[in-house]
């Protein structure tokens, strides 16, 4: 059964939410990044590709580059930007798009669930893509590119995340492409345990997309 974990996430404050806001690391290259974030210190492009600012003949893999990425977001926690939640918790993430709803539970999921065959996959992986991310995260000390899950319907679990994404979200905007991002922020003790308890029941999850 699948195994989801609450944690201590780290999240910007209110005001500046739509400004850290970005694309992930993967669908641009360097200078399309750069561009994107342009003159915005907050963009977390800094973050995820932090190359861009670097020199530009710089090697994307050089150990410079994890470094710099973990300077960027320590920078952004001292300025006050990004702050920890003081408890674990999970989350509550929708997109929508030309009116069509996207809703995803933010959490931790098992290692051993990917070992042993509870989290299908769908393709394999290049290792040089692998070693990457994994460098990111060992470096900066940071799993900055969450990876989506689907798994099978659950009435029981849609019910209760349905009663939660009906209260006020923690944040409500919208981006320049269109795109309404809302998020709640799940810490009530019962809640989390019943979130969990009720993802306990399914018997797998499936790679959507990351790795």
């Amino acid at each position: 059964m699948a195994i989801l974990k609450a944690f201590k996430g780290f999240r910007p404050v209110k005001d500046k939410v739509s400004l850290v806001a970005s694309r992930p690391y993967d669908v641009m290259n360097s200078e399309e990044a750069k561009a994107e974030a342009g003159d915005n210190i907050y963009s977390f492009l800094h973050v995820v590709k932090p190359e861009i600012d670097l020199p530009e003949d710089i090697d994307h893999y050089s150990p410079l580059v994890y470094q710099k990425a973990k300077e960027n977001f320590d920078k952004l926690l001292k300025d006050g930007i990004f702050f920890q939640d003081k408890q674990d918790c999970l989350y509550i993430y929708q997109l929508t798009m030309n009116g069509r709803k996207q809703t995803g539970i933010v959490g931790c999921a098992a290692v051993d669930d990917y070992l042993n065959g509870v989290i299908k996959k769908h393709e394999l992986t290049r290792p040089d893509k692998e070693e990457d991310r994994k460098n990111h995260v060992r470096v900066a000390n940071m799993n900055a590119e969450p990876v989506f899950f689907a798994y099978p319907n659950h009435s029981a679990l849609d019910y209760v995340i349905n009663g939660l994404i009906a209260s006020t979200p923690e944040y409500d905007f919208t981006t320049d492409d269109g795109i309404q991002h809302t998020f709640w922020v799940v810490n009530n003790v019962n809640d989390v345990k019943m979130i969990i308890d009720l993802f306990a029941t399914i018997p797998f999850t499936y790679v959507a997309d990351g790795h």
